[in-house]
């Protein structure tokens, strides 16, 4: 009897420890990111520049790029020539992976998850406005379409 609950108390134990959004999610996700003009106009290839706990990174308009997962948000500065400043704030999530280690009641694969940052996810495709700081939330992401931004505050039109 001893012999047939020991793999079984192995795995259950190995699925704890590893955290269950580690062994389901990529350390790193898609994120797609576009500008468009306060008309409405897309713009592509304005240098696009990411700030989170991870560091920074530089992108493109119209580019879609993996960035690590991180508890904390990610700040998106977009600048092209003719166009003021398009910000934006985009938040991060906990995902069902995270959710999942209280359900087998992983203490450890949630620490491990939230560390490592597997535990949470950012919206996948978000649409920067020139001229506006927006906030993208996940929790408003809808399949094949941009997450769509609340404003926080309008800039000043660069003179």
């Amino acid at each position: 009897m001893k012999t047939r609950t020991l793999p079984l108390v192995a795995a259950v134990a190995a699925l704890s420890l590893g955290g269950c959004a580690s062994v389901v999610n990529d350390p790193t996700q898609s994120l797609r990111i576009e500008t468009k003009t306060a008309d409405g106009r897309m713009v592509t290839g304005a240098d696009c520049s990411l700030t989170g706990d991870r560091g920074t990174m530089s992108a493109r308009s119209g580019e879609t790029l993996p960035v690590r997962r991180s508890a904390a948000d990610i700040d998106i500065v977009c600048r092209q020539a003719g166009q003021p400043e398009a910000a934006a704030r985009v938040i991060s999530r906990a995902n069902a992976g995270f959710a999942g280690n209280l359900i087998l009641g992983g203490g450890i694969g949630m620490i491990v998850d939230h560390k490592t940052g597997s535990a949470y996810t950012y919206p996948s495709w978000v649409q920067l406005v020139f001229g506006r700081t927006l906030v993208f939330d996940r929790s408003a992401e809808r399949d094949g379409l941009p997450v769509p931004g609340v404003e926080v505050g309008r800039q000043q039109a660069a003179r």
